[in-house]
Parts: structure tokens; sequence; C-alpha cells
């Protein structure tokens, strides 16, 4: 089966192409893709080329596709799977395999290290390195774009689960937020504070009793308060509390005026900010834990703590880099169960944007950049239909859905362009 794909060649260096796959072994399943979102981690292994660990060093001989966070459906099982899955279930992907035998070892990942792999394709040919790992997931619920988001929602999840508390006299760790507890999330109405306020709300497992998320934008609040409302928190016993940080003269004073006083047992940072770590440090209740979830691209980034608190509160610390395999069969089965990842996407686009909004990912404001991968469309902000529409009948009809759901993506949306689009 012929497959187009964007294909990592060298630095900066990559190809939409053309090629055949070859046939499928029986410990292999042949795949199509429909969706893949677009990682800044896809911008860092294409500008970084084989500098970057999980690219092998032989990709200008043998290109690797690009793109991990992607779904579709299962089109041929290999005999040794046929038990297991089957064709025409929908599907998404574990990235993170930690494969010894793959083509960079331990490190070898669909997206980075793979010739036959990854998401920025119309068809793949998943290899026995993901399903000996059980990380080919099946996926149940509506629409193909949860499934896509299932990994950046597992980030989310992970740093959730990661985060510990104490017993005064015992060294043992119990793991997870503070039932009934306070939480704060830190310049939290980005892509992935939005994600996380949603399945923070939506757990039914374990949940805090006071949710108090900032950030200095009130644009950006007002929107995150319209999509996620202090009511519907309410309504799953959390007092839900937006807060512009930029507009209160001692932002730290009046967060743990928020708490009662008593400070915050679990605080999330979404900002690689020094101030922003500060704050989360200086708001921690005794036995706080503060996580940090943004991941720098400084090498030498650094924030103060108050080491004093860590002897005398047992304060602490914990950072996250993404969820593993657990956390993505949760994300799945939170989607399966009606979380709706939307707010996390604030774009649209078809196979041939790939490449220019990879390169250009870090000036491209908004959220995740989600791509159809049969599909022939300019790169376009979800916020732009309505304008297009005037004079575009397809961006007329997506503006009606999406207005239907406060301006963001829907399944009704995603079923219209599937439907209606032009084909790569």
């Amino acid at each position: 089966m012929k497959t187009k794909a964007v294909r990592l060649y060298g630095k900066g260096d990559l190809r939409l192409e053309e090629f055949e796959l070859p046939k499928i072994n029986d410990d292999e399943i042949l795949a199509k893709v429909v969706s893949d979102s677009i990682c800044m981690s896809s911008y860092k292994a294409a500008t970084q080329g084989t500098d970057h660990k999980r690219v092998p060093n032989d990709v200008a001989e043998n290109p690797i596709i690009i793109g991990h966070e992607f779904s579709g459906e299962i089109v041929e099982v290999g005999a040794k799977w046929a038990n297991k899955f089957k064709a025409g279930q929908k599907y998404s992907i574990q990235p993170a395999i930690y494969y010894e035998n793959g083509p960079v070892g331990v490190l070898s990942a669909p997206g980075y290290s793979y010739q036959h792999i990854g998401g920025d394709a119309t068809y793949v040919i998943i290899p026995k390195d993901v399903l000996d790992q059980d990380c080919l997931l099946a996926y149940d619920g509506p629409g193909f774009y949860p499934a896509s988001l299932a990994e950046p929602l597992s980030c989310v999840i992970g740093a959730m689960h990661a985060n510990y508390h104490t017993t005064p006299g015992s060294y043992v760790h119990k793991m997870e937020i503070v039932q009934g507890g306070k939480m704060a999330i830190l310049a939290g109405v980005g892509p992935m504070g939005l994600a996380a306020i949603n399945y923070v709300i939506s757990r039914t497992d374990r949940k805090p009793s006071l949710m108090v998320v900032t950030d200095i934008s009130q644009e950006r609040l007002d929107r995150a308060a319209e999509i996620f409302p202090e009511s519907w928190a309410k309504d799953n016993n959390i007092e839900l509390v937006y807060m512009n940080t930029g507009n209160v003269e001692d932002p730290v004073a009046a967060l743990k005026e928020l708490s009662g006083g008593t400070g915050y047992d679990d605080v999330f940072a979404f900002a690689p900010v020094a101030p922003v770590i500060e704050q989360g440090d200086a708001i921690l209740a005794n036995d706080g834990c503060l996580n940090f979830f943004a991941g720098p691209s400084n090498t030498e980034f650094s924030a103060k703590m108050n080491f004093y608190n860590v002897h005398y509160a047992s304060t602490h610390i914990v950072g996250t880099s993404g969820g593993n395999n657990d956390d993505m069969v949760e994300a799945l089965d939170c989607m399966s169960k009606g979380l709706d990842p939307a707010g996390l996407v604030t774009h649209v686009g078809g196979l041939n944007s790939v490449i220019s909004t990879t390169l250009d990912l870090p000036n491209i404001p908004g959220g995740k950049k989600l791509v159809y991968t049969h599909k022939n469309l300019p790169l376009t902000a979800i916020s732009d239909f309505e304008e297009l529409g005037k004079e575009n009948a397809f961006y007329a009809e997506l503006a009606k859905i999406v207005a239907k759901t406060k301006g963001l993506w829907n399944v009704e949306a995603e079923a219209y362009l599937l439907e209606n689009a032009p084909e790569i």
C-alpha cells in the first residue's frame, strides 16, 4: 500500500512524499492515520535532526516519519495479533515505548525513530516494538481527535498522580493529590491548563474541594471561565476560582487568603517562569507539593525555593514530563465516558500544512494544531472560521458547527471536515 507522509532527513529537512509500504509481517499491523496533533517535541526533533536523542543517525539515508500524537483505524492485523485487534477498530498510540531493540535503543519512539510509523502519514505499519509493549491502545469513544489528544491529556493525568504527600513519623509517600484538599493551578489557562481543569472537575475518584486557577491575561481567564464555568465545578463539589494575579498587588497574600490562610496542598506551575515557580512555593501548605509541569528549554533554568519550609513545613517539589501507558489508558477511558479535550485545539489543517507548521511551531500562537492527514487544508485558526466563511462555504459551515460548543472543535465539526475537505 502506498502512503503519503512527512519524513525527516536531517536538521530542518522535512519532505512530504509518497512511497510504498512493505507488506506487513505476522507481528505487525497496517493502520490508517486520521488525525495527528502536532507537538513541540516534533519541532525539536525536526530542528535538531540526528542531535535529538530519539532520532537515528542514518535518517539521511533512512528517513523517519514524524508525528506522535495520532489516531486512526486499523486496516489489517498480522496473525500474531488477530486475537487482540481487528480491522476497523479505532486506536491511539503511546509513543514512549522504551524498546531496547528499537532504532535508537530504549529511547526509540514512533514519530522520531521509525521509517514506517509516525502520525503525519496517511497509512503506517505498527511494528512489534509498539505491540509488544502494549502501546497500541483501542479507543471506543466518539470521533478521532480525542484519541490524538490522549497523549497530552495523559501528561496532565500523570502530573496529578505524581504529586505526593507524607504522614508525620513515616517515610512512606502517599501518591496523588489530596482528596478534598486545596489546589492551585498557576498560569493555568493555556491549552494544557485547560486540560487540567477539565480533568480535575471530571474525575470521580478524587478531587480537591478548592481549585484556584491563575493567569495574567483577563481575556484568557474569561475564555476559560466560559468553557469551564464555576457553576459546573460547583455541581461537581469543587469551588473554582479564576484569579488575575496581574491585577493584584500581592498575589501570594491574595492566594493565601483564598485558601483560608492555610495555603495549598497541591500546586501546579504551568509556565517555566521563575516568578510563577516562586509564587507556587510561597503558597504551599504544610506538606504541600509543588509540581513543576511546564518543561523549560533553557538547561540552566532555575528559581528560588524556601528551604526553611522544606525543613520545617515538609514542603516538597516534583516534576513530570509526559504520562505513562497507564495514564494513556486512563485518558482514553475518560474520553470514552464523555471528557472532551477539545479545549486543547486552536487550529486545524491538512497533511500539506505539517512541514511549515512544525518548523514554525514556536511562533504560531494558540494551543494544539490538529492535522487531518488525508486532507489538503491550510493550517487555520478555529477563531478565523467565521471571517473566512464570508467568502468560503466550507468555513462558514464549520463556524456554525463550532458555535454550538462555544467556539471549540467538536465531533460534528470533525465529521464535516472529513466528509467535505479536499483530499491530499
